[in-house]
């Protein structure tokens, strides 16, 4: 079925946070021959992906955005492949001796060869640059194969409510110190994304979606990844509005999350980390949500109105097993050979 979908057109947008999430990327690129499986097949599909910037921050005086390098690097052939971010073959020069310093803070570290990523980055946003051209100038570095558009180029942070575990008081921190320096093991009482009321839409993301012929939505984190991306004003509507169809792969498999965090952050907001909670938390476009479609893992069961459900493997063990994943999700869609 793969390698029939290959004589299909198509243009394919994504929404995207995460080590999963670049990891789903890349079976989008198995199936449609982009990127490093190019291989002399024809270019005519396109692959756009609308990543989270909700993680991002100013640490160390640079500017980090741990999603858009982590789609850059895995794509481009750089990532590191036991840790899945961050480049492989990394040296940690730079935080021994930030650490010998005593520079705050001192439970984020970065890799030599990650820092000259975000030296870059911070020059030409200082310099004036939107995010999405900053981006666009570091992929002709590593030729991603796909089109990487932040969510949006205004500050749109993820931050979180917690108990200090020092005072006892609640406050804000940053998502990244919630998540790096606590391992999300403190109380936790809500999520905010700090700016995004006054963000818009990166350019392209909405024109990404509108001309699409399928709008999928990666096993990501759903609360502080897709969640995040869906915060931003005007990209709820260009899903709602766009005349392809949305289709949403589960990221819970066995009840529980593959990677990261999302079972912590669903329960903070209320809901359980089951196939079926999370895709009522998207919620069909039939009604308010975004969901036409709704691909749960081989044996899990899911009932929600208006939403087209159905079970696959999900397990992404290697490209050409999440290229199934995907053709599934084309199928889903009404994109048949």
């Amino acid at each position: 079925m793969t390698e029939r979908l290959l004589s299909v057109v198509v243009k394919v947008t994504v929404l995207v946070g995460g080590v999963g999430g670049a990891r789903f990327l890349l079976g989008v690129q198995h199936l449609l021959g982009l990127g490093q499986f190019a291989g002399g097949q024809s270019q005519d599909h396109s692959l756009s992906a609308v990543v989270n910037v909700g993680d991002d921050a100013w640490m160390f005086g640079v500017r980090i955005c741990p999603d858009l390098d982590t789609c850059m690097y895995t794509l481009g052939g750089g990532i590191d492949p036991e840790r899945g971010w961050g480049h492989r073959n990394e040296t940690w020069h730079a935080k021994e001796e930030l650490a010998a310093y005593g520079v705050q803070p001192d439970w984020f570290g970065l890799g030599d060869r990650d820092l000259a990523t975000h030296l870059v980055r911070s020059q030409m946003l200082r310099a004036g640059y939107p995010l999405s051209e900053v981006t666009e100038a570091l992929c002709k570095r590593w030729s991603p194969g796909a089109t990487l558009l932040p969510a949006s180029d205004d500050r749109s942070e993820t931050h979180v409510v917690i108990t200090d575990p020092e005072t006892g008081e609640r406050k804000a921190i940053h998502f990244q110190e919630w998540w790096v320096r606590y391992r999300a093991q403190v109380p936790t009482h809500s999520f905010a994304f700090v700016g995004t009321d006054k963000a818009t839409a990166g350019p392209g993301v909405t024109d990404a979606i509108a001309s699409a012929d399928v709008v999928l939505v990666a096993p990501s984190n759903p609360v502080v990844s897709i969640g995040s991306i869906l915060a931003i004003p005007g990209i709820r509507g260009a899903l709602r509005s766009t005349s392809a169809r949305v289709i949403g792969y589960s990221p819970i498999v066995a009840g529980k999350p593959l990677r990261g965090m999302a079972d912590e952050c669903l329960s903070v907001i209320g809901v359980a980390s089951t196939s079926e909670a999370v895709g009522g938390y998207y919620g069909p476009r039939s009604g308010v949500g975004i969901l036409d479609g709704w691909l749960v893992h081989e044996g899990d069961t899911a009932e929600i109105a208006g939403v087209d459900v159905r079970s696959v493997p999900l397990l992404m063990k290697d490209p050409a097993t999440t290229a199934e994943m995907v053709c599934a999700g084309l199928d889903l869609a009404g994109l048949k050979p």
